[in-house]
């Protein structure tokens, strides 16, 4: 184990507990910080900025996740069925998770400009709309237009993790269901969706921790505009470090986003305490 404490330490202890140090001063790019206290969260607690930030992280997060789930689990449970080509298929759906996140930002944005989207031209094609929309320009449209990127990048990990999960369960289960007059739903009321709660706790876990920290997808689009709309707090926290020059208050947004992934942990925990339980263990 020395081997991977080692590399554990050195990238990632040691960045972590760095970008601590620095959220309590105020560093700037080419000049050392001196020791300011909580002096840079009690001016990051009252910026608009920031809570807007907060606001469109957690919104973004919950929203996409919800529908990753979803049509995760939907492509899951049809993936699992005997279907012709399958193989096929499954390899299709793995497709925009492979593709590079920069790569699939770019294609995004030529989907959704002002001037040239496809969207728009098939809309006003079948006679729905009588002008181009502008989906990055508008706060609103800019956050689902994100959101949307996101789930359909994320939806393959969240599919293909469940469908493993699904392809633990015993037939016979299902067997003995049906023989007790068990419709389909209740089949996958009380046999699929019991047995699969471990799973889809650590799979949302990793989830929601891809999307709550988020950062390509977003900077490559919107560079968090239109008027910091699609900021989240990892583009946010870049932004005032990097361009901005301000590293201590970066690092102490970057900081501010751990009570937020700790719990996301938790959440993961709790999920294989009960998977232990239901293998009869004793936690």
């Amino acid at each position: 184990m020395l081997p991977t404490a080692a590399i554990l330490l050195v990238f990632l202890t040691y960045p972590l507990g760095l970008g601590v140090w620095l959220g309590f001063t105020d560093t700037k790019i080419g000049r050392a910080g001196e020791w300011i206290g909580m002096g840079n969260y009690s001016y990051l607690a009252g910026d608009s900025v920031v809570q807007l930030a907060l606001f469109n992280t957690l919104f973004y997060t919950i929203v996409a996740s919800i529908l990753k789930f979803a049509l995760g689990l939907w492509l899951a449970l049809l993936l699992n069925k005997n279907l012709p080509f399958k193989t096929f298929f499954r390899a299709i759906v793995l497709l925009p998770w492979i593709v590079p996140t920069a790569l699939s930002a770019l294609a995004f944005w030529w989907i959704y400009d002002a001037q040239f989207s496809i969207v728009s031209w098939v809309l006003m094609k079948m006679g729905i709309i009588h002008e181009y929309i502008d989906f990055l320009g508008d706060p609103w449209l800019a956050r689902m237009s994100t959101i949307i990127a996101n789930v359909w990048r994320g939806v393959p990990f969240v599919a293909i993790s469940l469908l493993a999960g699904l392809q633990t369960i015993s037939p016979s289960l299902y067997e003995a269901a049906a023989i007790d007059g068990a419709t389909p739903w209740q089949q996958f009321r009380y046999v699929t969706l019991p047995l699969l709660t471990p799973i889809i706790a650590v799979v949302m876990t990793f989830s929601v921790l891809f999307t709550f920290t988020d950062f390509q997808l977003i900077y490559v689009l919107t560079r968090g505009g239109p008027l910091n709309s699609t900021h989240l707090m990892a583009t946010l926290s870049f932004q005032r470090a990097i361009p901005g020059g301000s590293l201590g208050e970066g690092a102490a947004l970057a900081t501010m986003m751990l009570p937020f992934l700790l719990a996301a942990i938790m959440f993961s925990y709790f999920g294989l305490q009960r998977r232990g339980w239901q293998q009869g263990g004793d936690k």
